[in-house]
């Protein structure tokens, strides 16, 4: 069984930064890619950024030059940067993990989410 913890979430003024971190814990044959989502009241949730075990990345148009998406291997631990935050970001932030419990499987886990909040 694989957990995901999420921690860096809260309130933060317009133009503020924050930092979330997702730690993967359990028994792992390998921790493939991460991502973060993120669902605004009323509205679906969205991708926000994601990254491989290699370090490539996509982010959504919304966020591209506020956030950074990065990891470490070795802390099975993928974070997000977020700088230049508008109101239009708060949301509650999910964090997405694939990950190989076996050398032929792989299961699609989800953290419990934080909330991030952007006052204006």
């Amino acid at each position: 069984q694989v957990h995901l913890v999420e921690s860096g979430g809260g309130l933060v003024a317009a133009g503020g930064s924050l930092r979330l971190s997702c730690v993967a814990s359990g028994t792992m044959f390998n921790y493939n890619s991460g991502g973060w989502y993120r669902q605004a009241p009323g509205k679906q949730r969205e991708l926000v950024a994601r990254i491989t075990r290699g370090g490539n990345t996509i982010y959504a148009d919304s966020v591209k030059g506020r956030f950074t998406i990065f990891r470490d291997n070795a802390k099975n631990t993928v974070y997000l940067q977020m700088n230049s935050l508008k109101p239009e970001d708060t949301a509650v932030y999910y964090c997405n993990a694939d990950i190989s419990v076996t050398w032929y499987s792989s299961i699609d886990y989800w953290g419990q989410g934080t909330q991030v909040t952007v006052s204006s």
